[in-house]
């Protein structure tokens, strides 16, 4: 069984040198490590739907963060006041450690997401599967060394969730080696699928989806052995979900509402004449709001409707995964829950209609299609130009050719966090990179660029435009 005092771990890689404050718990600590972050700051030009908008309303993955936090707080309060009346939390204090734990996490869980959201994770593994059937691949190996299956595998089914612990246990690079050195509860949250690319779950089952890189493996083990987790995901992890996919379920359609890319009145009645008896007294209230914005004459009366619908129905949503978690507690604390609390929840069937409706209007979107193929070709290209550098540049006393112009153009800090040995000190020359770590560095750098910037160094190393 699972341990909530192991689960609520606050052992760090490095001892915290942060000052303790009354009131402030070590999950408030890394909420304040990241709140001031270029990689979180970064988010903000990143499409959570809809990519590369001028138009401020629509949302990014840094507004959709911040939505998700909120939620994931709300549901975590309403799940620890429940286990302090179980006797499962001694005080206060530990449902706090839990609302602060859920919403860091909530916060940071898109932080690995590459430019263009989940299409650009997409495109990242297409390119690999293509290149290592390639000559290049097998030159680059006799030169810089052999990939074993979960080195490859890290490419071949990359994932946002596993570059998310790299941001934050290296890449949002101080003074040392441990990036914004996360409590290890707050990682384990983060995995949320605490295996390698290697493991059954990826190749043999079909999940495609893994928690950490080959070169967090001993950082998993210390987050596994502190938090008790195993290859068990750590039950706040099911929260996070959950307010995910609350967020989701709801602003994206009243995005695609915002844009005109549907008409809302027609979908609402559908959803209205199907639901409006299980939830009578929400329906009965949206029907006042509706007849108060005719009265009211208010301007944009369909975008006033669906703000109005989103806040209700995920109240739904919210108690519905409460009740969720609170039925499926034991499972869930032996790690042998499966799937997700929304989709186990009384709310799950309104869940699957909204679901149903983003796909037919919101995912299909001829905008929405259009930017993700010119997506596809600036990740493509850019993936094209720095993995031939990075494997046909030995070491970076020049930059007289283009492939040496290409390494110099990777992020410095990036550079600099290969250069750290197993002893902490930055003393490895980029000389010494294997193979792995120099696709490693061009997927760190790649992933970490915003769509604008993507689409601007594009531009520029293709001649389309001056830098």
């Amino acid at each position: 069984m699972l341990n909530w005092d192991q689960l609520l771990n606050t052992e760090r890689q490095r001892e915290s040198l942060g000052i303790s404050l009354p009131h402030r718990n070590e999950f408030d600590k890394d909420y304040e490590r990241i709140i001031y972050s270029s990689s979180l700051r970064r988010l903000q030009d990143k499409a959570q739907v809809f990519p590369l908008q001028n138009n401020d309303f629509i949302r990014t993955r840094l507004t959709h963060s911040l939505e998700v936090a909120s939620l994931g707080r709300s549901l975590a309060w309403n799940i620890g006041s429940w286990l302090i009346e179980e006797k499962v939390f001694a005080d206060f204090a530990k449902a706090k450690e839990l609302a602060s734990l859920v919403e860091v996490s909530c916060l940071v869980h898109d932080l690995g997401n590459p430019p263009f959201g989940h299409y650009g994770e997409d495109i990242i593994r297409k390119w690999f599967e293509t290149w290592f059937n390639s000559s290049s691949f097998e030159h680059a190996q006799q030169k810089f060394g052999e990939l074993d299956e979960q080195q490859k595998n890290d490419f071949l089914y990359f994932e946002g969730n596993a570059q998310a612990i790299r941001i934050l246990s290296k890449l949002q690079f101080l003074n040392d080696p441990y990036g914004a050195n996360f409590t290890y509860g707050t990682l384990a949250t983060l995995m949320k699928y605490p295996w390698p690319s290697n493991h059954d779950n990826v190749t043999k089952k079909g999940k495609k989806k893994f928690g950490y890189f080959y070169a967090e493996k001993e950082l998993f083990e210390k987050i596994s052995s502190n938090v008790g987790i195993g290859e068990c995901r750590h039950p706040a992890t099911y929260i996070l979900e959950a307010a995910d996919d609350i967020a989701y379920l709801t602003a994206d359609i009243e995005d695609a509402v915002k844009k005109g890319v549907f008409n809302w009145e027609e979908e609402y009645l559908k959803i209205k004449g199907k639901f409006g008896e299980k939830y009578e007294l929400v329906f009965k209230k949206l029907e006042e709001y509706r007849a108060q914005a005719i009265e009211n004459k208010v301007p944009n009366k369909g975008l006033i409707d669906v703000q109005n619908f989103k806040v209700s129905i995920q109240g739904i949503m919210i108690f519905a995964v409460v009740e969720s978690f609170k039925t499926n507690y034991d499972q869930i604390m032996s790690g042998e829950f499966e799937g997700d609390l929304l989709s186990t929840s009384s709310a799950n069937e309104i869940a699957e209609d909204l679901r149903n409706l983003a796909f037919k209007y919101v995912f299909s979107n001829k905008e929405v299609l259009t930017l993700e193929l010119v997506g596809d070709r600036v990740i493509t290209d850019l993936l094209s130009l720095f993995i031939e550098a990075v494997t046909n540049v030995k070491g970076l006393e020049k930059s007289k050719n283009k492939h040496e112009k290409l390494v110099h153009l990777i992020s410095e800090n990036f550079r600099h966090i290969h250069r750290f040995s197993e002893d902490g000190k930055p003393e490895i020359d980029f000389s010494e990179l294997t193979l792995y770590n120099r696709l490693l560095l061009v997927t760190d750098f790649i992933s970490g660029m915003t769509d604008g910037y993507a689409v601007n160094l594009h531009q520029e190393l293709l001649g389309v435009k001056l830098p």
